[in-house]
């Protein structure tokens, strides 16, 4: 599969920002010359607040606490914090108190506030500047990848559409793929974590890492299983799960669809021109010990399609999740006359439009 013009130039434009985001945390790693120039902002600043008090906007101190509060760690930030209130507290005494005044020094008190609890945010997990934040960025990159949908043989296409609540950078839903059997069986996982949000899609990235290295490890039958009882072991106060994993076999397009509390994944059969739901059964992923998950079995003959879907997509106030179904199917009608390509996009436009909750869709079809 060729790589895009765009495609690569974003790709390296990305290598880029990664490289330039690593050189800069690496020379902000010297807290000693940062704290230095911090100290070089601060002094002439407060310097000039109290020789011209009244006159000089004593504001401008909250630029070195803020600076502080994204660079330094939270022993070195209260030096920035201490000389800062030292020139205040010597500016109001020089000068008259004005209602100038009095605003700069609450501007100051709450830019102080907010530095300190994120530098204590930060000190929890051992990190300065801003490599904390790269390192989270960094890891959904790297956990992100499980999902990234494999090329497939002559005669099959697959589209994932993935969008998350609010147009967060993290959801609670996600995907995990792998090829096995010598390239001949596509197994993919398609899982929503329960909540959204930040909350959900930080028990996603972990549970994602996981999942991505038992999938296509184990043998089809015990993936759920697995996944079950690594939930299990977590113990998050909300931590259950659904998902539908697929077990597609590229040579003959024999297919087995497991589900653990999952949304009915759909099935189109090219013969009948009709979608149908498939009935696959299991109990939520980490809710009940020593769950089996029996297979529904089906076949993926020329110009057949497989729904997967979370039940974002279907789901809606004071609506049944029945006439959600109802509704995405009758929208993948629309799909047969017109073909499959890019129908993924067009189906989650039409169904779930709304940015409420975490929506994924996958559309495997065979040509």
């Amino acid at each position: 599969m060729k790589t895009s013009p765009v495609a690569q130039t974003r790709f390296n434009g990305t290598a880029l920002l990664r490289r330039g985001l690593r050189t800069v945390n690496y020379w902000l790693s010297y807290e000693g010359v940062l704290l230095a120039g911090l100290l070089g902002i601060t002094i002439p600043l407060g310097s000039a607040a109290v020789i011209w008090a009244g006159t000089f906007p004593a504001s401008l101190l909250v630029l070195p606490v803020l600076l502080g509060g994204v660079f330094l760690s939270l022993y070195l930030l209260r030096w920035i914090v201490v000389v800062t209130a030292g020139f205040l507290l010597a500016a109001g005494i020089a000068g008259v108190v004005t209602g100038e005044y009095v605003g700069a020094t609450i501007a100051v008190l709450i830019a102080s506030a907010v530095s300190l609890a994120l530098a204590r945010s930060r000190a929890r997990l051992g990190v300065t500047g801003t490599t904390g934040e790269s390192m989270l960025v960094d890891l959904r990159d790297r956990l992100t990848a499980h999902g990234k949908l494999p090329a497939l043989p002559d005669g099959w296409e697959v589209e994932l559409v993935h969008r998350s609540a609010g147009r967060s950078q993290f959801s609670g839903d996600f995907l995990v793929a792998a090829r096995s059997s010598e390239g001949l069986v596509l197994e993919v996982a398609l899982v929503d974590v329960s909540g959204k949000g930040h909350a959900a899609g930080t028990r996603a990235l972990l549970l994602s890492g996981a999942l991505g290295g038992l999938l296509g490890s184990l043998p089809p039958a015990e993936f759920l299983p697995a996944a079950n009882a690594y939930l299990l072991r977590q113990r998050w106060a909300e931590g259950f799960a659904t998902a539908v994993h697929a077990v597609v076999d590229l040579s003959s397009g024999q297919f087995e669809i497991r589900s653990a509390g999952h949304p009915p994944a759909i099935h189109y059969q090219s013969g009948s021109g009709r979608w149908k739901s498939i009935d696959a059964s299991g109990s939520l992923l980490g809710v009940l010990e020593k769950e089996h998950y029996e297979p529904t079995v089906g076949l993926l003959r020329p110009n057949d399609a497989l729904l997967l879907y979370t039940d974002g997509l279907v789901e809606a106030p004071r609506r049944d999740l029945s006439d959600g179904i109802d509704k995405l199917q009758g929208e993948a009608e629309r799909l047969v006359t017109r073909g499959f390509r890019n129908g993924a996009h067009r189906l989650i436009d039409a169904v779930a439009s709304s940015e409420a909750d975490d929506r994924a869709l996958l559309l495997l079809w065979r040509t």
